[in-house]
């Protein structure tokens, strides 16, 4: 018999109170303790899938009934959503909040329409195969899970590749450009921002190769070497190269203070790609860092 850990204790016993709201249609733990990769600061990830929003003060008090020893609730910075580290084991609790149809869109852009992203194309859909069921009214998110189980749609899986793999060095504005020109510009936000951007796109690109659905953006090295049967040769070595060569190369030609540099940046400030949404993916962030 498989021993449930305090996490998932802890899980439950929140999935038993989110239930009682009228308009809580399913609610499901993802992250890393479904998926096996927890280390000692890893949270609780709670997808609670309403069809409309439940009322601040009733939160409040779920919260402070469950016990916090620290709150932020309604957070609006990538998707709705409460977080707390909880008063009696100082596990960090991460409440997410999706709307059923919502997501459904979201899926079905993969699905039938094969929309790829500037990396991280496949999050949502990796988010409800692995999901774990804490909670299901109806019986929807067993049927959402059943069709997520469809095998990699080859039309989506080129259009992931064909879209960030151009962006990697082959078109006029792609991060390596972008990364040569901060390098000698001295500039080391940019230069941070520019391979963050590049290996968003390079890691939807080796997954896509493998039909693999992308994980999220936490311990990518490993999930990649784990998970993927194709990799380029060394691929964690010259990872961790770039990485290392990003980190000192900006910094070697900066001026004193930053001189001219650092205002150039201001001045000549563009859009990330890498934030770049189709229509209807206002969420991409969310899906990634719940894992």
């Amino acid at each position: 018999m498989e021993i449930e850990t305090e996490h998932e204790r802890l899980a439950r016993s929140l999935a038993g109170h989110f239930s009682q709201f009228p308009t809580v249609e399913a609610i499901a733990l993802g992250g890393s303790q479904v998926q096996g990769v927890t280390d000692p600061g890893s949270d609780i990830d709670l997808y609670v899938y309403t069809t409309s929003t439940i009322p601040l003060s009733a939160r409040q008090a779920l919260v402070e009934s469950a016990g916090a020893a620290r709150a932020n609730l309604d957070l609006q910075f990538w998707d709705p959503g409460d977080q707390w580290f909880d008063a009696g084991t100082g596990i960090e609790v991460d409440v997410m909040y999706w709307e059923p149809a919502w997501i459904e869109g979201q899926l079905e852009r993969l699905w039938r329409q094969h929309q790829a992203s500037l990396g991280y194309s496949t999050c949502f859909w990796h988010t409800i195969r692995h999901s774990r069921t804490l909670y299901d009214r109806r019986g929807w998110l067993k049927a959402l899970q059943e069709k997520s189980r469809q095998p990699y749609p080859e039309g989506l899986r080129s259009a992931i590749i064909a879209k960030n793999h151009a962006v990697l060095r082959r078109v006029i504005p792609s991060y390596a450009h972008q990364i040569e020109k901060a390098v000698r510009r001295a500039d080391a936000v940019s230069v941070n921002h520019r391979v963050s951007a590049l290996l968003a796109s390079y890691f939807d690109v080796l997954f896509a190769l493998n039909h693999v659905l992308h994980p999220g953006e936490k311990r990518l090295i490993r999930q990649a070497v784990d998970l993927c049967p194709r990799l380029p040769a060394g691929m964690p070595q010259q990872v961790e190269a770039m990485l290392r060569a990003a980190a000192t190369a900006a910094c070697r030609n900066a001026p004193a203070g930053g001189g001219n540099a650092a205002r150039s940046s201001v001045r000549r400030r563009k859009p990330a790609h890498v934030c770049e949404r189709s229509a209807g993916q206002p969420r991409r962030a969310a899906a990634c860092r719940g894992h």
